[in-house]
C-alpha cells in the first residue's frame, strides 16, 4: 500500500466512524424524544381523567434502555459493513 492509499483508507475509516456516530446519536436521540412525548400524553390524559400521573421512571428507564441498545446496534451495523469492505478492498 503506497502512502496516498494509506491516507485515504484511513480517510475513509474516520468518514464511517463518523457516520456510525452520528447515526448513534439520531437513533438515541429519536427513540428517546418519541419515549418522552408518549409520556407527556400518558400525563395529559391522566390529568383530564383525575387519574394519578404516570411515573416519569416507568416510562423513561426502558425507553433508555431500549434507546442504548438499538443505537448502539445500528452504529456497529455500519461499523461491521464499512470494514468489511474496506478489508476486501485490498
Amino acid at each position: 500500500m503506497t502512502g496516498a492509499e494509506g491516507k485515504r483508507r484511513r480517510f475513509a475509516v474516520w468518514l464511517w466512524v463518523l457516520f456510525a456516530f452520528v447515526v448513534w446519536n439520531v437513533v438515541f436521540d429519536r427513540l428517546i424524544i418519541n419515549a418522552t412525548r408518549d409520556y407527556v400524553d400518558a400525563a395529559n390524559a391522566a390529568a383530564k381523567t383525575s387519574a394519578p400521573p404516570p411515573k416519569i421512571a416507568d416510562a423513561m428507564q426502558p425507553a433508555r434502555s431500549r434507546a442504548l441498545w438499538l443505537a448502539t446496534g445500528s452504529a456497529g451495523t455500519i461499523l461491521v459493513v464499512a470494514f468489511v469492505a474496506l478489508r476486501r478492498q485490498t
